[in-house]
């Protein structure tokens, strides 16, 4: 039964001879807060079965032919576990909370034909093979981080990602919204950021920026898939998109002019003026405002002009603003050089510097979200060979993003203190979605993996003889991906 689903499930049990049968007079069950994503389901099945699957709170008809959702009581499964179990007449998807049944479409729709995922009538049968899983999540935080700013993404080419991410049960999306080469958000009471920080992009190319009211809309197609979008204003930092935009953020006081290549650590916002935090304030209040998810990631990598005592007295005072408007703080590991506020979260990324900090950070509550650059950064090549990407952290293969473990990578960082795991893809060569997709995909659903099964269940053997089933399915969904030789994909 699970001989194509990914991430693992925790628990299968087959029932061998035993199928059920999608066909025009399947119903679909969904009462109350379950009916969206009864709709959900809905709506990803006709299009490529042409059946009517109407959704309602009760079946109308005779027991059998159903796909039935429940809600109930079983704390024991959490916010995204459930259980899905296929008989020959019903197929029933449980859970105690509705993210859970959620999880259950997605494993659901991946023991369906990969034709399902076509956007025009297949021929069938779909056969949904018998049995019953048991599932929920090793991590909580399961992660993918996009670029927009290095080169912009339309909202529906980032809503494409999502829904290719939501398939692996990835519950966060971190939009990395601004940085040297662009201010990608819509600020209303600093309009020239995106005016003219976001005008441009890497090798000069036509920048973009997100209104608010597309962003809200990015909010709400996430949260529609479970998704919880985590904005991204990096900061004191990458910030020449802001330094070009308003004169007075430079200690100078002159604008500095668009920059438009990939060189990192130049920049930084004046912190000893006081406008700079005047811009700050009114920067995360109306971020805060549009993003109903608890976090605020405020970046602090990378930064080489600051001496290290100005540097922590930034992130020390820039993390009550966050407070201040109702958020969480998150950054990049550099951030814990500061003493934290409780509930921080820190983004390890850097294998180069020492896991220490980050380990005493930990000790002291702060909770650690796992990007290793030699592991999980989608933007690093395949092999040397690869036109995309660049290599500063090597070159990764699919083995290489799946065979990892959370638990054991940095000294004093264990399950305790791991809010999860991320797969990070930055954009300094990547022009098109079809580009971002071709890095993310096979290596994404390792990551997404490594988050959601437990670890006793990953075995590469295993993972590449699945993962070769999604080839399909992927060539379905019109997502593009790389054919890497470590994988035997259908022909």
């Amino acid at each position: 039964m699970q001989n194509s689903i990914v991430p693992a499930p925790a628990w299968v049990t087959p029932a061998e001879g035993v199928s059920f049968a999608l066909t025009d007079a399947t119903h679909i069950v969904a009462p109350g807060s379950a009916a969206p994503i009864g709709a959900y389901l809905a709506g990803l099945l006709r299009p490529s079965t042409g059946f009517p699957l109407p959704v309602g709170p009760t079946a109308g008809i005779a027991p059998g032919d159903t796909i039935s959702f429940e809600l109930d009581e079983r704390p024991q499964l959490g916010e995204e576990g459930y259980e899905l179990e296929v008989a020959a007449e019903t197929v029933v998807l449980r859970a105690h909370r509705p993210a859970g049944l959620f999880q259950a479409v997605q494993s659901l729709r991946q023991l369906l034909p990969a034709a399902v995922e076509r956007a025009d009538k297949q021929d069938g049968p779909w056969e949904i093979p018998g049995g019953k899983i048991v599932d929920q999540p090793r991590f909580a935080w399961r992660g993918a981080m996009l670029d927009v700013a290095r080169h912009f993404f339309t909202v529906e080419e980032v809503k494409k990602y999502i829904d290719a991410i939501a398939l692996y049960k990835i519950n966060t999306l971190h939009l990395h919204l601004t940085d040297d080469q662009g201010w990608r958000v819509e600020i209303t009471s600093w309009p020239r950021l995106t005016t003219e920080g976001g005008r441009t992009a890497v090798g000069g190319g036509k920048g973009g920026y997100y209104t608010q009211a597309q962003y809200a809309d990015l909010v709400r197609f996430a949260q529609e898939r479970f998704v919880t979008l985590v904005p991204e204003v990096d900061m004191p930092g990458h910030t020449n998109a802001a330094l070009a935009s308003y004169p007075e953020l430079n200690c100078d006081g002159m604008a500095r002019p668009p920059y438009t290549g990939i060189e990192v650590g130049f920049s930084s916002l004046c912190v000893d003026k006081p406008v700079t935090y005047e811009f700050l304030d009114d920067v995360i209040r109306e971020l805060a405002a549009l993003t109903p998810g608890p976090y605020l990631h405020i970046g602090g990598d990378e930064v080489k002009t600051l001496p290290a005592p100005e540097y922590v007295s930034f992130i020390e005072r820039v993390q009550q603003l966050v407070v201040k408007h109702g958020k969480k703080v998150l950054g990049w590991q550099e951030i814990v050089a500061a003493t934290l506020v409780p509930g921080s979260v820190t983004q390890y990324w850097d294998i180069n510097a020492s896991s220490a900090p980050v380990a005493a950070a930990a000790k002291n509550g702060t909770k650690v979200v796992l990007s290793p650059a030699s592991k999980a950064y989608l933007d690093m090549k395949y092999d040397k060979n690869t036109v995309l990407g660049l290599q500063w952290a090597g070159t990764i293969e699919v083995r290489d993003a799946y065979e990892w473990e959370p638990a054991t990578l940095l000294d004093g960082v264990g399950d305790a203190v791991i809010l999860g795991v991320e797969a990070p893809i930055w954009s300094e060569t990547l022009q098109t979605i079809d580009e971002v997709e071709f890095l993310a995909f096979p290596r994404l659903p390792a990551i997404a993996e490594i988050g959601w099964s437990p670890a006793a269940a990953r075995n590469w053997d295993d993972f590449g003889s699945r993962l070769a089933a999604h080839g399909p399915r992927w060539s379905a969904m019109g997502v593009n991906y790389h054919r890497s030789e470590q994988i035997t994909w259908p022909e």
